[in-house]
């Protein structure tokens, strides 16, 4: 990106200025661009691990941890073990944010992508049930806390940097950068996935294929950590982070002095991190158990839809940027409840219906995951905005997404694909009222 240095001064407001802090080391800019580059590869390393694990859950972990239960149970059990890491990452948030208040957020962020990838690379290790018994799954659940509590100790502040020192008039074009990593990181795993599962017997897959991806993605969180210490450890980025106010407190004194306003981020953007899970890993679970189509072919048309769904965040943007955030952020909340009704038609018409549903879906998630990041963080004190950006994070993550496969799978099952339809309503109403009370208290506040 070409933008221009970003403003440093606290009297710039959220302009961008043309005079730039140099950094004392280099003597370089922090531009814009690079803090979206530092965004992209931070969010789509993390979003790589969380994807790994994901498909895993369907693809591996059934037949490799829950030999001893039917494939729908073990895929149930699985989807436990995912939501395990979003249940931890509030306190890894709670933790690692002691951690930069006593020793900078370059040791913070070193010792949570570390953490993630020790983690990450452990359950490539992993012997399988029939060889350790529960000692695997107990192994494997450790090692799931682990990244959860790492996940929480990634944020660093850049998506906030990034969105405050843009152009009023284009917030809703850099808020969108940091979104594209979810898109960008589903695309590197299912197509690795879709490889290793097409190249390999179902043997082979099992008893080594499958680790390969764990292996990559602990590269992948190695590069990550040195794009992103680079920026981080500078002092003109650090300052830029204190002229925006953009510092670490306590998770008490946020709760007890804007608790409010962190549960309202949440619920703001509940529909669309519910609707995250119920188009990447359910349907591959849904698809899977029912034998109606390849695991290969879902994951192709997944790939797909991810690259439609970067595309619709990139659109996200541009369409904020015109009609508002919020305004979009609700717009999309209605078409996820039109989506759906819609769902037990698409996911129960065969490989057309399979198809229609997972690139719509996608397109769908891109448009609304876009603008979900921050959106009503105006409402946080400055002080308390680096925190309560992060715990708003950490718990649409947990109440709209956490649970989102488990849920619609054991379900469904048991229910039919009509209970998907509910859940994602009960998504959609969250979001709805949230910003309405978010108006209202602006109004208020005027």
């Amino acid at each position: 990106m070409s933008s221009p240095a970003l403003a440093a001064h606290p009297q710039a407001g959220f302009e961008e200025s043309p005079s730039a802090l140099s950094r004392a080391d280099t003597h370089e800019d922090v531009t814009s661009g690079e803090i979206a580059v530092g965004v992209i590869i931070g969010r789509s390393s993390e979003y790589f691990d969380f994807f790994v694990f994901g498909i895993a859950c369907v693809l591996v972990f059934p037949a490799f941890l829950f030999p001893f239960l039917s494939p729908l149970n073990g895929t149930l059990a699985a989807f436990g073990l995912l939501a395990v890491a979003f249940v931890a990452r509030p306190l890894g948030t709670a933790l690692s944010m002691a951690v930069q208040r006593h020793w900078g957020r370059g040791t913070k962020l070193t010792i949570a992508l570390f953490l993630l990838g020790i983690c990450t690379v452990g359950m490539a290790y992993l012997p399988n049930y029939r060889a350790q018994g529960t000692a695997a799954i107990a192994l494997m659940l450790l090692l799931r806390v682990g990244q959860g509590l790492a996940l929480g100790g990634s944020w660093d502040g850049l998506p906030s940097l990034l969105a405050m020192s843009a152009p009023p008039e284009r917030r809703g074009w850099y808020a969108m950068i940091g979104q594209l990593g979810a898109p960008l990181g589903f695309v590197l795993a299912a197509g690795l996935f879709a490889y290793l599962r097409g190249s390999l017997d179902d043997q082979e897959f099992l008893a080594w294929g499958w680790r390969y991806a764990f292996f990559v993605a602990f590269a992948i969180n190695v590069v990550a950590l040195f794009a992103r210490l680079r920026l981080v450890v500078g002092q003109s980025y650090s300052r830029l982070l204190s002229d925006r106010e953009l510092q670490p407190v306590s998770v008490h004194r946020v709760m007890r002095d804007e608790g409010g306003n962190v549960l309202l981020g949440a619920f703001a953007a509940l529909a669309s991190f519910a609707l995250f899970h119920l188009v990447t890993v359910f349907p591959l679970s849904w698809i899977s158990l029912q034998g109606s189509q390849p695991v290969t072919e879902v994951l192709g048309v997944q790939v797909i839809g991810a690259f439609l769904a970067a595309g619709a965040v990139m659109l996200s943007g541009w369409l904020a940027d015109r009609v508002g955030r919020r305004n979009l952020l609700g717009t999309m909340a209605v078409l996820i409840g039109v989506f759906s009704l819609l769902t037990p038609w698409m996911l129960g018409g065969g490989t057309g219906g399979n198809n229609l549903f997972l690139l719509s879906g996608f397109v769908l998630l891109g448009l609304s995951y876009g603008q979900a990041s921050g959106t009503v963080t105006s409402n946080f004190s400055p002080q308390y905005r680096y925190t309560g950006a992060a715990l708003s994070t950490d718990l649409a993550w947990l109440f709209g997404a956490a649970f989102a496969p488990l849920v619609a799978l054991g379900l469904s099952t048991r229910f039919g694909l009509g209970a998907v339809s509910l859940y994602l309503l009960s998504g959609v109403v969250c979001t709805l009222g949230a910003l309405r009370i978010n108006r209202v208290i602006e109004q208020q506040g005027s």
